[in-house]
C-alpha cells in the first residue's frame, strides 16, 4: 500500500512544477512558522479532549460523548474539502475505517467549511465517517491548532484557485486549523497527537493504527 507521505510529497511536486514561485513562497513562509514553533500551544498527551457538538455535513449534530461511548476516538483537523493534502489524508483514513473500528475506535474529521459545503466532499470520496463543521473555528482553537492565514496563501486561493474563505467558511476567512490528528481515549484523554504547520505532512494511517492497538 502507498504511503500517505509518498502520495503528498508527489503533490508538493506537481505544485513545484506547476506553479514554482508559489512553492518557494510557501517553503520559506512554513519554514519561518516552524522555526517560531506555531503549533506548540497543541493540547499535549496526557491533556483533557474538549468536547464538542458539531454538525455533520448534513446539519445534523454530532456529539463526542456519542462518539466515545464504544471506545477511543481518532479526531482529525482538516483545512477544507479544496485542499488536496487533506483529501488524500481523508482517503487514506478511509481506507483503513474496518481497522479502526475493529480496534473500538472511530474517527472523526473536523474543519470549517459549512456543512453544505463539506457535504460534497462526502459524496465525492464516499467517506463512511462524520466530517463536522467548525465554522468559527473555536473547537480548533480548544485543541490549539487554530491559525491565522498568512496572506500569501489567502492571495494565492483567490487568485490561483478562485477560493473565497469567507464563503466557504460562512464568514471566517482568516482562520484555518492546523491539520492535526489526536487520539483520545474512552476516559476523554489525549494519548497520541501529530501536529505540523507544515499542512503538506501529515501522520500516517499506519501509525494511528499502530497507537490504537496499544489501547487494545
Amino acid at each position: 500500500m502507498t504511503s500517505l507521505r509518498s502520495q503528498t510529497d508527489s503533490q508538493m511536486d506537481k505544485t513545484r512544477q506547476g506553479n514554482p514561485e508559489f512553492a518557494q513562497k510557501v517553503d520559506k513562509l512554513l519554514a519561518d512558522a516552524v522555526a517560531f514553533k506555531q503549533g506548540d500551544s497543541a493540547l499535549a498527551v496526557g491533556s483533557k479532549a474538549p468536547s464538542f457538538d458539531l454538525p455533520d455535513a448534513n446539519g445534523k449534530q454530532v456529539k463526542s460523548s456519542d462518539l466515545l461511548a464504544n471506545g477511543a476516538l481518532v479526531v482529525t483537523f482538516y483545512r477544507g474539502s479544496w485542499c488536496p493534502y487533506c483529501n488524500l489524508q481523508l482517503r487514506a483514513l478511509s481506507q483503513r475505517l474496518a481497522e479502526i473500528h475493529g480496534l473500538n475506535a472511530e474517527l472523526v474529521a473536523i474543519s470549517a467549511q459549512v456543512p453544505d459545503e463539506s457535504l460534497s466532499i462526502v459524496e465525492k470520496q464516499e467517506l463512511t465517517f462524520p466530517v463536522l463543521s467548525d465554522q468559527d473555528a473555536k473547537l480548533a482553537e480548544a485543541f490549539g491548532v487554530a491559525w491565522q492565514v498568512p496572506e500569501v496563501l489567502t492571495e494565492h486561493m483567490k487568485k490561483d484557485r478562485g477560493l473565497d474563505l469567507e464563503k466557504i467558511n460562512n464568514g471566517n476567512g482568516s482562520i484555518l486549523p492546523i491539520p492535526a490528528t489526536f487520539i483520545v481515549n474512552q476516559a476523554g484523554d489525549i494519548v497520541w497527537r501529530f501536529v505540523d504547520v507544515d499542512y503538506r505532512n501529515r501522520s500516517e494511517p499506519e501509525d494511528v493504527i499502530e497507537q490504537l492497538k496499544t489501547l487494545n
